[in-house]
């Protein structure tokens, strides 16, 4: 009879193999005693949504030296939480943060619930992170279902059905193998799993604790699961954006609408993104194609930047605004921007 695959032995190879992550608190101080920041594991599943840990341990990092707390993070100025964002993407994550802030603060006396449905009502949070901060902040015995534990679950019961469909199936397999005790430890285990060990490509069979009970182990499909449906082909879009420079140095640039793309963070001024986009310089001025095209890809479409620059002298601009050199970083921007940047200063001979 084939082993069955228990959260036992998850659990002891985690004990010995768990990922040493800032935002973490170890197999051994759990043990211990030691209990897990809401805030921290909060702040780390947001800016893990859609993107790597790699990615996302100096920002981590750079936040809880800021905003150690919760409260911290609340009184910030908007400006400064965006540009410290800058080139984590998705930036609706930024400002739902700092509104979740506030209302843990304002509403919750700084505590975070501990309940999922509780958690859910805060800005920003959905199933799955509402299901990630009662587990591991709270050790409730919630299910954690990312693209890591999909992958485990496939596998394990040798799913053959594509994703995304398959999703309601590998949910309901990974309930069934949720403990009650220890379901923090047990839901960051599965993830160290698919991350270190059942990865895309080249899983290590040889060594996972649940290499006996797999069924596409067994099967020898395991390299080929969870299957896909093919993915569809990301329009292209086009545009123009536009680097302008007063005669004292300063940058022009806007500040993009809270809503949409890339939503309150500082840009360079352009167009819209579209099949036929209409030249929109935000003053006059001689624009001046600089002949190199910028070129960044989104979830949804690959874009296009004609980037045009000017000397703007002492012209003040119909939209946007100054900013002093001094006070200009290009790691506020977004990387779309940063990259138009690292076009422009050419024009400007800025080193």
């Amino acid at each position: 009879m084939r082993e069955t695959a228990s959260a036992e032995t998850l659990l002891s190879w985690y004990d010995s193999h768990a990922r040493d992550l800032p935002w973490r608190i170890s197999p051994s101080d759990r043990k211990a005693g030691v209990e897990p920041d809401p805030y921290r594991v909060w702040l780390s599943e947001i800016m893990l949504q859609q993107t790597t840990v790699a990615a996302v341990k100096e920002y981590f990092l750079k936040f809880t030296r800021l905003w150690p707390t919760v409260s911290d993070l609340a009184a910030a100025n908007d400006g400064d939480v965006m540009a410290a964002w800058a080139g984590l993407g998705y930036y609706a994550r930024a400002r739902n943060l700092l509104k979740c802030a506030r209302v843990v603060t304002q509403d919750h006396g700084g505590v975070f619930p501990e309940n999922r449905d509780e958690l859910q009502k805060l800005p920003g949070i959905g199933p799955y992170t509402s299901a990630a901060i009662a587990a591991i902040a709270f050790d409730a015995p919630e299910t954690v279902v990312d693209g890591n534990v999909e992958r485990v679950m496939a596998r394990l019961h040798n799913v053959e059905t594509p994703l995304p469909s398959a999703k309601p199936e590998l949910t309901a397999l990974a309930v069934g193998h949720t403990p009650t005790q220890r379901a923090g430890d047990y839901a960051q285990a599965v993830m160290d799993l698919g991350a270190t060990i059942c990865t895309p490509k080249n899983p290590a069979c040889g060594i996972c604790p649940w290499r006996n009970p797999c069924t596409a182990r067994h099967a020898g499909t395991a390299p080929d699961l969870p299957r896909k449906l093919p993915k569809q082909v990301k329009p292209t879009r086009l545009g123009f954006a536009y680097v302008g420079r007063r005669a004292d140095g300063a940058w022009l640039l806007e500040r993009r609408p809270d809503k949409g793309l890339l939503g309150g963070m500082l840009g360079w001024p352009g167009s819209d993104w579209s099949e036929t986009p209409e030249p929109l310089p935000p003053c006059t001025g001689e624009w001046i194609e600089t002949g190199v095209e910028v070129r960044h890809t989104f979830t949804h479409f690959h874009l296009r930047l004609t980037v045009l620059t000017a000397d703007l002298g002492e012209i003040e601009p119909d939209r946007g605004h100054y900013v002093n050199h001094r006070d200009f970083k290009p790691s506020d921007l977004p990387t779309v921007m940063r990259k138009v940047f690292d076009v422009a200063r050419h024009s400007f001979a800025v080193d």
